[in-house]
């Protein structure tokens, strides 16, 4: 049974092998914290932090460093979150100001949450499966090349070039336009598929070659509005940090490359009731991750909630990442809020 100053010495050892990336001993506890009691006493604490399999010594005769299992006690009960300095507030409504688009927000956020935090960003899009179309433009780029846009109610932008099978002009187009728009305007994102796809799977008629390829380059894109997307970056801080890591770090570069194993982990974290969630180490192992911790934050979108958070070593320092993410979070939040609000 771990005491209440069994876990203050617990945060300790935590936070100093944190800053120092060195082990931590009783006699440097003793010097740098204000428990009031003997290095023997503290070395007794020690034990049974050990005991419990919470900290371990690295080397014989070493100090002690957190386990996994030590981490995770630290984040669930003893981390407490600092609020960002003005200047990193600033710094994240400076960086986050007026985006040209939703792709531009995405990598804003991963850009300023990895250079606040000094590890690999991560952010889920939201996702667009449950949104509707809400408009379809064509523009002409030559008398047989079309550029089509489709906007839905959730913010998501897609524009695909269509070549066509036969040269079209102004009044063609505007017919085309308002047939395409008939069939997915106001529907959602499965509905305005099955129209198109009912459509392609019809008799053909010579008349409809152009706007059946228009129909198939749109049933392609309203499945990209399906999948989950993952933007990243900071990927370069984990070689910098390679010596943090106890294995190889090859396996997160793999799963940056892959994302797919990156969007189950971030989908499948269990979040705090402040949408805060953190997955320490060998939690992550199914993963292939078992090197690596990630933090995130839950933020709020017009389709539902989805997260962003960082990825680095298990020695990361849990509290200032988490409260980072949560910051850029809700920022995010606000921002798409404001844009919905003005649609």
């Amino acid at each position: 049974m771990v005491t209440e100053r069994g876990l203050q010495v617990l945060r300790a050892i935590v936070q100093d092998y944190v800053e120092t990336h060195e082990p931590v001993g009783s006699r440097s506890i003793v010097d740098r914290h204000s428990f009031g009691v003997s290095a023997a006493t503290i070395r007794n604490d020690m034990a049974l932090l050990e005991d419990e399999e919470l900290i371990t010594a690295p080397h014989t005769s070493s100090g002690r460093v957190p386990t996994d299992k030590g981490y995770r006690v630290f984040v669930n009960h003893l981390a407490q979150l600092r609020p960002l300095s003005s200047a990193q507030r600033s710094a994240i409504e400076s960086f986050l100001g007026e985006p040209a688009d939703l792709d531009d927000l995405m990598v804003r956020t991963v850009r300023v949450l990895t250079q606040l935090t000094g590890q690999v960003a991560l952010a889920q899009y939201p996702s667009f499966a449950r949104a509707h179309v809400t408009h379809v433009e064509l523009v002409a780029l030559a008398p047989n090349r079309l550029l089509i846009v489709l906007v839905t109610d959730a913010g998501g932008v897609s524009q695909r070039m269509a070549v066509l099978p036969e040269a079209i002009d102004e009044a063609d187009m505007g017919v085309l336009r308002a047939r395409l728009s008939a069939l997915i305007t106001g529907q959602g994102i499965g509905e305005a598929s099955d129209r198109l796809q009912a459509l392609l799977a019809a008799e053909e008629k010579p008349q409809d070659a152009v706007l059946r390829t228009l129909a198939g380059v749109v049933v392609d894109e309203l499945g990209g509005f399906r999948q989950e997307r993952l933007v990243m970056a900071g990927a370069a801080t984990l070689a910098r940090r390679e010596q943090d890591f106890r294995g190889s770090i090859h396996p997160l570069l793999e799963a940056i490359e892959e994302q797919v194993t990156l969007l189950r982990l971030m989908s499948e974290m269990v979040t705090d009731e402040h949408g805060l969630a953190a997955s320490i180490g060998t939690e992550n192992a199914p993963f292939g991750l078992g090197e690596a911790s990630i933090v995130a934050s839950n933020y709020a979108a017009p389709s539902g909630t989805a997260r962003v958070g960082v990825m680095g070593p298990t020695r990361m320092d849990y509290p200032s990442n988490l409260a980072a993410a949560r910051a850029v979070a809700r920022y995010l939040s606000r921002m798409l809020d404001e844009d919905e609000a003005g649609r």
